[in-house]
C-alpha cells in the first residue's frame, strides 16, 4: 500500500488505531487495555470484571491527578471504547450467557504493539533475526529446487556438516552460546509468541467480517436460493483454501500433536531455567505459552463453528418464512374459492387450455418397431421329482421401508432434530448394508434434511456371520418437519 497524502489522510480519519493514537484519553485506554488484555493473554473479559478493573484504574488516577480529570463511569467509558465509531473493544454476549463480555479488536492490538515498539529497549539483539532470515531463504530455496541432483547435493552437504560437529563434541570441543546469544535468541522468541496470538484474533476478526457479509448477501438476494447457497459455499472454500486459511490449518495440525506438545514443553523448561535467562526475569505464563497458542486456535475454531451453526439457523428461518408465505397464498385462494361457490359469475369464468406447451421435435420420435410375437411350443408337463436348492428362495433379503419411515417419524416426536448415527444408535441395523441403504434414501426424500461435510460419522453392525461392519458418512440431520 502506498504512503501517499490521500492514503494516510484517510487512515487518520477512519482507521481505528490512529484514532487510539490522537484520543484525548489515549493513556488511560493504551495503558488499561494492555494491562488487562495483552500482559495475561486474555482472550475476553465479563462486563463485570473489566468494569470493576477500570473503577480501579480510575480511582488510582483521580487521587493522582484530581476526582475532575476523568469525570465518566467505567460503565460508559467501556461502551464508548466498544462503540462503531470507536472500534477498540468488541462488545459480544457468549452462547449459553446474558451477561456481556469485551474482547480487543485486531487494530487496537496492532496500537498497542507499536506503542511497545517506542520504549527504549536494554538490548537489541541482530544475530537471532539474521539467522532467522538466513533459515527461513534457505527452506525456500530447498523446497522450491526441482533439480534431484542439488537436492541430494545439499543434503550430503549438510549430512558432512553434522558428522563433523559429532566428532567435534565426541572429541571434547563442545561449543555453547554465551549469555548474549542466550538473551537475543529468547527476545526472538518473546516477540514472535506474542505476534502468533496476535495473529489469533485477527484471523478470528476475518472469519466475522466473512459471516457479516453473508447475512448482508442474504438479505439482498432475489434470485434461486441454490445459486446463493452456491455462492455462500464458494465464499467458504475460498477462505479455507486460501494461503491464511491453509497456513492456519498446518499450524493447528503441527500443534495438536501430542508428541510435540511434551517436546515444547521439555525445552521451555530447560530455556527457562537457564541463569542468562533468568536474569531477564521472564513471566511464568511464558512455560505454558504453547498452551496459549492451543487455547486461542481451539476459540478461533469454536467461533467459527458457532457462525456455521448461525449461518445454517438464519437460513432455516428464512426457508420458514417463504413456507408460510406460501401457505397464506394458498389459504386466501382457499377462501375466494368458497366466496364463489354458491355464487359462482356467469359465463366463462376461468379458461386453460395447457399448463405449459408440448414441443416434439421429429427426430425426438422413435421408429416403428412390430411387436413380438412369443411362440409358445406345446410341450406336455410331466410330474415328478428334481434336485433343486430352495434355499435361495428362503435367503431373500426384503427392508421394511414403512417400518423404517415410522422410527424416523417416533423419533422426531420427542426431538427437533436427530441425525442419522443417533437414530441407528436408538435402532440398530438388523440386515446390514440393505437396511443402511433404504434409511439413505428416505433422507433424500425426507421434507427437511441436512448434510454436514465437516463433520464425519461411523456407523457399526454386526453381520449373521458375527462380523463387525463400518461405514464412513458425512452427518446427516433430518430436521421436524
Amino acid at each position: 500500500m502506498p504512503l501517499d497524502y490521500t492514503t494516510l489522510e484517510l487512515l487518520r480519519q477512519n482507521h481505528p488505531a490512529w484514532r487510539l493514537l490522537r484520543a484525548q484519553h489515549a493513556a488511560l485506554v493504551a495503558s488499561f487495555l494492555h494491562r488487562a488484555f495483552i500482559v495475561p493473554h486474555v482472550r475476553n473479559l465479563a462486563q463485570a470484571d473489566l468494569v470493576e478493573a477500570l473503577e480501579d484504574e480510575l480511582f488510582a488516577l483521580r487521587e493522582q491527578l484530581g476526582s475532575e480529570s476523568f469525570p465518566g463511569t467505567a460503565q460508559s467509558y467501556l461502551n464508548d471504547w466498544a462503540d462503531d465509531s470507536k472500534g477498540w473493544l468488541r462488545k459480544f454476549y457468549p452462547a449459553g450467557t446474558d451477561e456481556a463480555h469485551f474482547d480487543l479488536t485486531p487494530t487496537t492490538e496492532k496500537a498497542l504493539s507499536w506503542l511497545e515498539g517506542l520504549t527504549t529497549r536494554s538490548f537489541v539483539g541482530t544475530e537471532s533475526r539474521l539467522l532467522t532470515l538466513f533459515d527461513l531463504l534457505q527452506q525456500m530455496r530447498e523446497g522450491s529446487q526441482t533439480d534431484p541432483e542439488l537436492r541430494v547435493s545439499e543434503l550430503q552437504k549438510r549430512r558432512d556438516e553434522i558428522d563433523s560437529e559429532i566428532e567435534r563434541i565426541l572429541a571434547g570441543d563442545i561449543p555453547l552460546l554465551d549469555d548474549t546469544g542466550l538473551k537475543d535468541r529468547f527476545q526472538q522468541f518473546l516477540q514472535l509468541a506474542r505476534e502468533l496470538l496476535t495473529d489469533f484474533r485477527e484471523v478470528e476478526h476475518n472469519f466475522r467480517n466473512l459471516d457479516r457479509q453473508v447475512r448482508e448477501r442474504i438479505a439482498l438476494w432475489d434470485g434461486a436460493k441454490g445459486a446463493l447457497l452456491e455462492e455462500i459455499m464458494g465464499r467458504r472454500d475460498t477462505i479455507a483454501d486460501s494461503d491464511q486459511g491453509k497456513s492456519f490449518r498446518a499450524f493447528w495440525d503441527f500443534l495438536m500433536s501430542q508428541a510435540r506438545q511434551e517436546e515444547l514443553t521439555q525445552m521451555l523448561e530447560h530455556v527457562l531455567s537457564l541463569a542468562p535467562i533468568q536474569s531477564m526475569q521472564p513471566e511464568a505464563r511464558l512455560q505454558r505459552v504453547h498452551y496459549d497458542w492451543l487455547e486461542a486456535g481451539e476459540h478461533t475454531q469454536r467461533t467459527v463453528a458457532m457462525l456455521s451453526e448461525q449461518l445454517r439457523r438464519f437460513l432455516d428461518d428464512r426457508a420458514w418464512l417463504e413456507n408460510r408465505r406460501i401457505m397464506d397464498i394458498l389459504h386466501q385462494i382457499e377462501n375466494q374459492a368458497l366466496a364463489v361457490r354458491e355464487q359462482q359469475p356467469k359465463g366463462e369464468f376461468l379458461a386453460l387450455d395447457e399448463t405449459s406447451a408440448t414441443i416434439e421435435l421429429p427426430l425426438e420420435r422413435s421408429l416403428y418397431r412390430p411387436p413380438l410375437r412369443p411362440v409358445i411350443a406345446e410341450v406336455a408337463l410331466e410330474e415328478g421329482d428334481a434336485e433343486v436348492d430352495t434355499a435361495a428362495l428362503y435367503a431373500q433379503i426384503v427392508v421394511n421401508r414403512a417400518e423404517l419411515a415410522g422410527n424416523i417419524r417416533h423419533a422426531l416426536q420427542s426431538h427437533s432434530q436427530i441425525s442419522l448415527a443417533e437414530l441407528l444408535d436408538q435402532h440398530p441395523l438388523q440386515q446390514g448394508l440393505a437396511e443402511l441403504v433404504v434409511y439413505l434414501q428416505l433422507a433424500s426424500e425426507w421434507p427437511k434434511t441436512v448434510v454436514d461435510d465437516m463433520v464425519q460419522e461411523h456407523i457399526r453392525w454386526q453381520t449373521a456371520s458375527g462380523e463387525i461392519r463400518k461405514a464412513t458418512l458425512p452427518r446427516i440431520i433430518l430436521l421436524r418437519n
